[in-house]
């Protein structure tokens, strides 16, 4: 099964892919670890993208379709794959319908104030990027992780001014994408609430379809 995630930051996307990988046997592929993982290992992609954030810029369409379109070709993607951060634009949708069809994309619904709330109380550790949240997934000491007793910080992007920023990003590059799957015939509505069992069970309903 080959699924897209649509939907804005916060929205819940890693959280259910981290589920729905195990379940439905296929890889979340992200396109933040795509990178990272390029850039680690020194690909030639890796160098480039590396260049290219380092002079502040952003990453080209044709970069991170060429990362996407070798990253599908490995064998763990035979039965499937969950991409998550890709496609972004019009331009990388139409790349990615070269590479592979789409079985089905799961649009994540929820409130702008939801989002605010769910972002802004976030926290992670810096040395190993683990997630908490100050309502819905404290720390059991908080402000400390659990595993390496470090301080826990609030990523910039995660202040409210920077999440209403990252919004209209969103609204004005990716929402577009909805309408051009809607046409397609494979956008499946995933209501998000704030009992992610809830919102795990509603996803799984919503591809039995």
């Amino acid at each position: 099964m080959n699924l897209v995630f649509l939907g804005p930051p916060g929205a819940g996307k890693g959280t259910i892919a981290a589920v729905a990988k195990n379940a439905l046997g296929v890889p979340h592929i992200s396109t933040g670890d795509l990178f990272r993982e390029n850039i680690k290992n020194e690909t030639e992609l890796g160098k480039e993208v590396k260049a290219i954030l380092a002079s502040g810029g952003l990453v080209p369409d044709s970069v991170t379709i060429k990362m996407v379109e070798e990253r599908l070709k490995r064998s763990d993607c035979d039965n499937g794959y969950i991409l998550d951060g890709f496609p972004r634009t019009i331009p990388q949708a139409e790349a990615l319908s070269k590479m592979s069809k789409i079985d089905g994309v799961i649009n994540f619904v929820l409130s702008e104030e939801e989002i605010i709330k769910r972002l802004s109380g976030r926290r992670m550790c810096k040395s190993t990027g683990r997630t908490y949240h100050i309502l819905f997934n404290p720390p059991k000491v908080e402000g400390i992780d659990d595993e390496t007793g470090e301080e826990l910080i609030q990523r910039d992007d995660d202040k409210p001014e920077a999440i209403k920023h990252r919004l209209e990003v969103y609204n004005e590059s990716t929402a577009p994408l909805i309408d051009y799957y809607k046409k397609e015939g494979v956008v499946l509505d995933l209501i998000c609430t704030n009992d992610p069992k809830e919102t795990e069970e509603n996803f799984f309903k919503l591809i039995k379809k």
